[in-house]
């Protein structure tokens, strides 16, 4: 399964009306994001910063190490928001961590993200030679503990030249910004990021130096292993980044990031405000962290992954760009995350079980469900 962003359809359907009169936001609002150090963070505290200019909303952006401690907040209404990556998009598929009594699957709902002019892929320490994905084997990969989305494109990555964990070097780390220490510090060869992060710049700045091994966009079977293992990836290229450039740009993939998402039951019209507040205040902080310019209307994927909630739909059509595929795709991700919900339901009462007895039990039920439907299972 592949979503492909659409982006020229949206440039095309936007006309640019005005948006016109002060957002009504609530005077305080708390998101979760990344460590300190990523550019997801950045991006959120420069939109809260804009937000509080504009509108005098504040703005706490809660930053997050791994999955758990970005989603959690979210979970137990500690936050309203999360600019996060793809553990959103496991959290409504009941993936991963969310496949466990803590958590099961996730009601969320999209509300607006971000595609820049990055990628997101495998940064490589120069001295490690890693030319090509294939030069991956037998080397040392950084492996975050509950970092499942980290750990995920890392996957996708080594699965476009055929290898798999069993092919390298596992070596465990804390967080993000341990998995980037450990290649600094060498421990180890490689670890997955976006080209933008700080964090890549520090790579580059080291002894080591930092490579970006390619992912040809003409190898098919290259990237039908990859869309098997990870099937959001969308092929792109960038031209920015630590050691990434227009005069040399990375060919490899990207998806939106950060994807900022909210619970199904956030009030409509708070959601409608922060989506219109969001493009009105776009030309205040698009210059003010790495990727913000991701955040434009033209770069929405409203065709997607995951499905929109009713608040930011509201302002999309508002916008003249919800289109009658949007609006087919989000009624089948919506039915898809029911799904999955009635499917974990099913189980009974699995208060106590350990977490792989769990798993073991959850995921031929959830591809039962879902193939009876016939709906991708993606996670096996």
């Amino acid at each position: 399964m592949k979503f492909i962003v659409k982006t020229a359809a949206v440039a095309a359907m936007v006309v640019a009306p005005a948006i016109a009169g002060a957002a009504d936001l609530p005077e305080k609002m708390t998101w979760t994001a990344y460590g300190t150090t990523a550019s997801g963070y950045a991006q959120s505290v420069a939109i809260g910063n804009a937000l509080k200019d504009a509108y005098g909303t504040k703005m706490r952006v809660i930053p997050g190490k791994n999955d758990v401690s970005r989603m959690a907040p979210l979970r137990d209404g500690q936050a309203d928001y999360c600019a996060c990556g793809a553990a959103a998009y496991f959290g409504q598929e009941a993936a991963f961590l969310f496949a466990s009594e803590e958590w099961g699957p996730q009601p969320l709902r999209v509300v607006m993200t971000a595609i820049g002019a990055n990628n997101l892929g495998l940064a490589t320490a120069k001295d490690a030679n890693i030319k090509t994905m294939a030069d991956l084997k037998g080397k040392r990969v950084s492996y975050v503990v509950a970092g499942d989305a980290l750990n995920w494109n890392a996957a996708a990555n080594m699965a476009f030249a055929g290898l798999t964990w069993d092919d390298v070097q596992k070596v465990e780390v804390s967080g993000f910004k341990a998995s980037v220490d450990a290649i600094i510090n060498g421990q180890s060869d490689a670890a997955f990021m976006s080209t933008i992060t700080p964090h890549a710049q520090r790579l580059a700045a080291s002894p080591r130096g930092i490579h970006w091994p390619p992912l040809p966009h003409d190898d098919a079977e290259g990237w039908k292993r990859l869309n098997e293992a990870q099937p959001i990836a969308l092929q792109h290229v960038a031209t920015k980044g630590a050691d990434i450039s227009e005069e040399k740009p990375h060919v490899g993939y990207v998806y939106p990031y950060p994807i900022l998402i909210t619970n199904a039951d956030q009030s409509a019209d708070e959601v409608y405000a922060l989506a219109k507040a969001i493009q009105e205040q776009f030309p205040k902080f698009k210059d003010s962290a790495p990727g913000a310019a991701g955040w434009a209307m033209e770069n929405q994927t409203l065709v997607w992954g995951m499905p929109y909630h009713e608040g930011a739909v509201r302002f999309y059509k508002e916008m003249g760009v919800w289109s009658a595929e949007a609006e087919a795709n989000n009624a089948t991700l919506i039915k898809r995350q029911l799904l999955i919900k009635e499917a974990w339901d099913s189980m009974g009462d699995i208060s106590g079980m350990e977490k792989d007895a769990v798993l073991a039990k959850w995921m031929p039920i959830r591809a039962k469900a879902l193939e009876d439907a016939g709906l991708p299972v993606v996670f096996k």
